[in-house]
């Protein structure tokens, strides 16, 4: 039975950052916009006659330049139907070049060596807002030297034109609102707090906690405004989270989340948490860091004061020899536990 015993400890940290990093403006966004279309060229590893969804595109294609010809009659392979997806940047202008991806929706082997036809790409109200064109590139080979994982998806670079601007009227506004990234009403105040100190003034205001509503100075325009408003610094309170890939057993943690008192056992691993203010390690014990000691039987781990968080407990997992899977399912029991105060983001 392998026993680690960790010492309680409440840290709590406040970063320096800029507001542009924690907020948006509200109504300066990206928008996505999708299409359907064909790639042709391709050296046989086009969709089969099975897609007849394909077919029937190549027929009316061929029927818009006055050449009639029956779905059943095509047999080509050298042609995908793909969705053509992409997203407009704000204040995207008339003109503008951007990427955008294309995705084989039939059973195409690959988009290698392929065109991408003239696709108009519609917003969620049925406009359209660009068109697409241009070579299909799937990257090659691999960093391995094999082939490529996903044939069936390509980029074209710089293949998007814009044709239809999304206004976005700031200018001539007297107010504005920031939209923080995520909710927290201590953050809203401190960006309320940080902004109201840089001018000296009344301009901010936290109406709920994500919300801060602005009112430009008189002797300022509104781009102007929000361009002082984004550079300015502020005291945030980060949240607190855990991420865990279950695929690749990657786990991405903050160095100060605190863990709670808990005893658990996996497997033969049992884990004990107390709040203990002197824990002096065993005699002859192994000095791995300066933060851990393992004990004489290798079967116990003792941390020093003011080390336990969830970083040190996935170290002290780590050197005991436990699995990525056996630490993921550790750290969720004792999150369900409340042993874990941050949120547990399973991807």
């Amino acid at each position: 039975m392998k026993l680690f015993l960790l010492l309680l400890l409440f840290i709590s940290a406040l970063n320096a950052t800029k507001i542009n990093d924690v907020s948006n403006i509200v109504g300066v966004r990206e928008n996505q916009i999708i299409g359907y279309s064909l790639v042709v060229g391709l050296e046989k590893t086009g969709d089969g006659t099975t897609s007849k969804f394909t077919l029937q595109s190549i027929s009316n294609m061929l029927k818009a330049m006055n050449i009639d010809m029956n779905p059943i009659d095509i047999k080509s392979k050298n042609v995908a139907a793909v969705v053509v997806t992409a997203t407009m940047k704000p204040f995207a202008r008339q003109g503008d070049k951007f990427d955008i991806t294309v995705s084989s929706i039939g059973d195409a082997k690959s988009l290698e060596g392929g065109t991408l036809l003239m696709t108009p790409l519609k917003g969620v109200d049925g406009k359209i807002y660009a068109l697409g064109q241009g070579a299909v590139s799937i990257g090659g080979r691999n960093t391995r030297g094999g082939a490529i994982t996903h044939p069936t998806t390509g980029v074209v670079f710089n293949g998007g034109f814009i044709e239809r601007e999304i206004n976005i009227n700031l200018f001539n506004q007297e107010y504005a609102t920031l939209s923080l990234k995520e909710a927290d009403f201590k953050n809203a105040v401190a960006v309320q707090k940080a902004i109201n100190s840089f001018y000296n003034t009344q301009v901010a205001v936290a109406t709920d906690s994500r919300s801060v509503k602005l009112k430009r100075p008189q002797n300022r325009s509104m781009i102007e405004f929000l361009a002082e408003v984004q550079d300015i610094d502020m005291n945030y309170r980060p949240k607190n989270k855990i991420i865990i890939n279950e695929r690749t057993g990657t786990i991405v943690a903050g160095v100060n989340i605190e863990l709670k008192p808990i005893i658990l056992t996996h497997g033969d691993i049992t884990i004990k948490i107390v709040e203990q203010k002197n824990l002096l390690s065993p005699d002859g014990a192994v000095i791995v860091d300066k933060d851990l000691v393992i004990g004489l039987n290798e079967n116990e781990v003792y941390t020093k004061e003011g080390t336990t968080t969830v970083a040190n407990l996935v170290r002290s997992l780590q050197k005991m020899g436990a699995t990525p899977k056996d630490i993921i399912s550790i750290l969720e029991a004792m999150k369900s536990a409340g042993s874990i105060v941050a949120d547990l983001v399973v991807m």
